[in-house]
């Protein structure tokens, strides 16, 4: 990563492992499944095969550090999956 990249980060963010399950705001069909790559206070990261997942969608959603509704803030395909950031709106945690 250039150093411009690692400035533009304002928190910490530490890998986290694990499974993850989300579901669009509203939505009625199965939830998402996919794998935690990274967390930290205000968000997290996950990599998944939802293509349908825009930037600025919500999710409710599920993982073993949390669950709660968060937002789409950026999506990335990298080594062949989807990989999205997430801005926690509201964290139930379990």
């Amino acid at each position: 990563m250039t150093e411009s990249y690692l400035e533009k980060r304002r928190e910490p963010r530490y890998p986290a492992e694990g499974q993850i399950t989300f579901r669009l705001v509203g939505a009625t069909g199965a939830a998402t499944e996919g794998r935690l790559i990274d967390v930290s206070e205000t968000g997290f990261r996950a990599a998944h095969r939802d293509a349908t997942l825009a930037r600025g969608q919500e999710v409710t959603f599920e993982h073993s550090k949390a669950r709660g509704r968060a937002k789409a803030v950026w999506n990335r395909i990298l080594d062949g999956e989807i990989q999205t950031g997430f801005l926690v709106l509201i964290d139930s945690r379990s």
